[in-house]
């Protein structure tokens, strides 16, 4: 089959297009014929070298794909067998990015009713994120003021319909006036632009000195003291990614008086149980909300898999809104 594979570390220029056995799934598992996959910001880290796959899984990047189910591995239980032929997603350790994939068929769900079977290969990761970190972790409650980094990416623009969705106050960082737009538009009450305003200053005006009661942070070191100081009494930040760096200092005494709290999650490394238990939620409280259309996908763009580089450079320029996709 064709895979998309890294031949060293590095830029775009070390994405290449090529060929590698089929996988072959064992007992509890699904083949797939996959129709896309979605390109995370953990497929940059990773072709940079910084991001390695968790022991035994594919080197082939790729969290998260959409397709039909091809087969099921011999012996499974009749609930598998009977994913053959059904359109899904799948949360991935890695292989995404190939023609076929094997995985857990406990990390499927269908394609959400209405939703295009290649459109919907970027919704698995971004909403098992979103799900486990703002829900599982942070308990986020309707009437809660939250915070997100990065309003209009593959992440932000998710997690503001969602935050929309629940009943919370959102708050989002942007880098340009068209995506101040955008994130007004995916539900985002309040717009800090983070090249022309302090975003520290921004959040006690908006929420008239009392801070925002979650943090999504895809920042890390660059914005912790930010962070830090934007929370309020009894404040959770959670920390996802570390686009700013992975070292910095906190203020102690701030998070003492405050009863802050810092948690810091990934969802790649988790064990197949637990993966098991996010995407059940995701397909209960999830799925029924894009399903009636109030969480819309929001794809940027599609490459072919042959333009894998391209897609590659694409997302490092920055300049996309949503999920970039490739396309099998």
């Amino acid at each position: 089959m064709r895979a998309v594979e890294y031949t060293d570390a590095g830029g775009p220029e070390v994405v290449a297009l090529t060929e590698v056995s089929d996988p072959v799934p064992a007992a509890g598992e699904v083949l797939i014929d996959v129709a896309a996959a979605g390109l995370n910001r953990a497929d940059v880290m990773q072709r940079r070298g910084v991001y390695p796959p968790p022991a035994g899984a594919s080197p082939i990047p790729g969290l998260e794909v959409s397709g039909r189910v091809a087969a099921a591995g011999l012996g499974s239980p009749a609930a598998v067998q009977e994913l053959v032929g059904v359109d899904v997603v799948a949360l991935l350790a890695g292989g995404g990015y190939a023609e076929k994939v094997v995985v857990d068929a406990r990390h499927v769900l269908p394609v959400p009713a209405g939703v295009d079977v290649v459109d919907a290969a970027g919704l698995i990761e971004v909403a098992a994120t979103v799900h486990s970190n703002l829900r599982g972790e942070a308990r986020v409650q309707p009437g809660e003021t939250v915070l997100v980094h990065g309003g209009t990416g593959g992440i932000g623009s998710f997690t503001l319909q969602y935050l929309h969705a629940l009943g919370a106050r959102t708050l989002t960082t942007v880098g340009s006036p068209e995506k101040a737009r955008l994130a007004r538009s995916l539900g985002a009450d309040h717009v800090i632009d983070y090249r022309e305003e302090d975003i520290g200053d921004r959040v006690s005006e908006i929420t008239d000195g009392r801070g925002a009661d979650v943090i999504l942070d895809v920042i890390g070191a660059k914005y912790l003291q930010t962070n830090l100081r934007s929370l309020a009494v009894d404040g959770r930040l959670v920390i996802i990614g570390l686009q700013g760096g992975r070292k910095a200092e906190a203020d102690l005494g701030l998070m003492l008086a405050r009863r802050l709290r810092i948690i810091a999650t990934t969802l790649r490394s988790r064990d197949a149980a637990t993966k098991a238990g996010i995407v059940s939620g995701v397909g209960e409280e999830l799925w029924p909300l894009i399903e009636q259309g109030r969480i819309r996908v929001q794809t940027d763009r599609v490459f072919a898999a042959d333009d894998a580089a391209a897609a590659h450079d694409y997302f490092d320029s920055g300049a996309h809104s949503g999920k970039i996709l490739l396309r099998f």
